[in-house]
């Protein structure tokens, strides 16, 4: 019998093939691998609060008190208290009627998409949306239209050509920061499309929310038209510091997803530890503490994105926390990571089919509670890396 090892060897020889880093300690700027200290670039804790002691307490009260597990999906078993004011409070914090908690941002994404679209709808798709959109646009049964990277006019020349033959609902969905290149979707005139042919327009803003806006609302706060986002999908797991996924939208959207949802419906729901640090993550978000982590995370973003910008290198378009630096192809880029690991770096190589051929970068990723000198020495470390290959 096959034991696959033959394909794990053609991984190895393209440079494809992928293994997990094993860290000690709590998630933070800086921890231990293999014995020794290392800087940590590659994490999505933005924000610093996947070890604040706020969020930690919230997590062991309410496990001291309401145990381990929810028991099984809320359909089975029930919805535990917590679950219905968490999805509340993250309805209030983003302006709309309901919530609904999933497991992951993957679960999310295709439990909305194959929950709300199926035959005779269509969906129009960045295409640089996440795998989780891709995976749920395959799983609606929808018609699905991809349009390229935030070209607003090659969408609406897609939906002028289809709306002749238009029969069902039509939702146009995109990243809100795009997890690989860093930059931001053109939402208002998105929204200005979507107003325009009546579609609904759903952002997965999970590496937006709690980072962009005065108060963290995300990408939409951030332009100034949150209100007009019909399906707001989220993360607890990056600037929220801990795990888990959400949707905040109408009150009907909500109650349909409850009935089809299947990655809902058929999935144990997330533990009361997870939900009441996700609860006293938006407390922290909203407070002025958190005005001032996303103030500290603007200014290191400027101190490591400066140089290399101005040092000529490719950063993919990014104006966010997450910043690509473009190299290429799989050898060198991992070639690069390794060196880097060797300096005291842990920067991840991403290579396809994460981004398109020819397209590996390293993509670092900033965190509130990183050492301004941290960041000036790993920039200038990078710049020197990379330098010799140029």
């Amino acid at each position: 019998m096959n034991d696959f090892s033959d394909l794990l060897e053609e991984l190895e020889q393209r440079g494809m093939r992928r293994f997990p880093r094993t860290l000690d300690g709590a998630q933070g700027p800086r921890m231990k691998m293999d014995g020794r200290d290392v800087l940590v670039l590659c994490s999505n804790n933005y924000l610093g609060l996947a070890n604040h002691p706020h969020l930690v307490e919230a997590a062991a009260r309410a496990t001291r008190d309401l145990g381990t597990s929810s028991g099984a999906s809320r359909l089975v078993s029930g919805s535990m208290r917590i679950h219905d004011e968490f999805e509340q409070r993250l309805a209030d914090f983003k302006g709309t009627e309901a919530g609904l908690l999933f497991n992951s941002g993957y679960a999310a994404n295709i439990g909305i998409l194959q929950g709300l679209a199926g035959p005779g709808d269509v969906i129009f798709s960045d295409a640089l949306n996440h795998a989780s959109i891709i995976d749920g646009c395959r799983l609606s049964a929808a018609r699905v239209l991809v349009y390229p990277h935030t070209d607003v006019q090659a969408l609406e020349d897609l939906m002028q050509r289809e709306r002749p033959d238009r029969k069902g609902h039509w939702f146009i969905v995109t990243d809100g920061v795009f997890s690989m290149d860093g930059d931001l979707a053109p939402l208002p005139e998105l929204v200005a499309l979507k107003k325009q042919y009546d579609a609904l327009l759903m952002v997965d803003d999970a590496h937006g929310t709690g980072v962009l806006g005065d108060s963290g609302r995300g990408s939409g706060e951030h332009f100034g038209c949150l209100p007009d986002i019909d399906l707001h999908m989220g993360t607890l797991g990056k600037a929220l510091g801990g795990f888990g996924a959400y949707l905040a939208s109408s009150r009907a959207v909500v109650d349909l997803l409850i009935n089809r949802a299947r990655s809902l419906i058929f999935s144990t729901s997330l533990p009361p530890g997870v939900v009441a640090a996700g609860l006293e993550a938006l407390a922290v978000i909203e407070s002025d503490e958190g005005r001032r982590r996303r103030q500290d995370l603007w200014s290191l973003r400027e101190l490591f994105a400066g140089p290399l910008r101005e040092a000529g290198f490719d950063l993919c378009g990014s104006v966010t926390q997450i910043v690509p630096v473009l190299t290429g192809e799989p050898g060198p880029t991992m070639e690069a990571t390794s060196r880097l690991l060797e300096a005291g770096i842990f920067l991840q190589g991403i290579r396809p089919p994460t981004v398109p051929e020819g397209k590996c970068r390293l993509r670092a990723t900033l965190m509130s509670d990183h050492d301004p000198q941290d960041i000036s020495h790993a920039a200038a470390t990078l710049m020197e890396l990379l330098g010799e290959s140029r």
